[in-house]
């Protein structure tokens, strides 16, 4: 067997600074906006944790995960990684401009309470919490039966 040859699929010249260059000037555009409130979502379920920022009509602006920070496996459920996920949002919602968030937590991951306590913390002002985590009315319909 011979040796394997990788294709990586990238724009001609980007290299890592030249990317993290490019998202700047897309935060930057965003900035330009004047949005200066809106609306977060967590996602927390057992196996990741999202968070997504929104303006005041639903488009969202950006989103951070665990997955895209480096967390892999069963690190990236863990509320540490929930936190850090939150003030990398926060870090990202201060550039474009928001201030004031509607914070709105979905799920039952254990990444729900650091995630807030993170958001709280970096300095953004939480106008309110809802929980939208869904709960299910009637459940599933049951097995037949069992006869022997």
């Amino acid at each position: 067997m011979g040796k394997k040859r990788i294709i990586t699929k990238t724009e001609p010249g980007l290299t890592g600074e030249a990317a993290e260059k490019k998202a700047e000037i897309a935060l930057s555009k965003k900035a330009s906006l004047g949005i200066n409130e809106g609306s977060i979502y967590i996602n927390s379920t057992y196996n990741n944790t999202i968070i997504t920022l929104t303006d005041m009509r639903g488009n969202a602006l950006t989103g951070v995960s665990a997955g895209s920070l480096g967390f892999k496996g069963t690190k990236k459920s863990t509320p540490f990684a929930a936190s850090k996920v939150a003030e990398a949002l926060a870090e990202r919602a201060k550039k474009i401009g928001v201030i004031k968030v509607w914070v709105i937590i979905k799920g039952i991951g254990s990444g729900r309470e650091s995630a807030l306590r993170s958001l709280a913390g970096r300095g953004l002002e939480i106008l309110s919490i809802k929980d939208a985590t869904p709960v299910p009315h009637n459940g599933c319909r049951p097995p037949k039966v069992r006869r022997v």
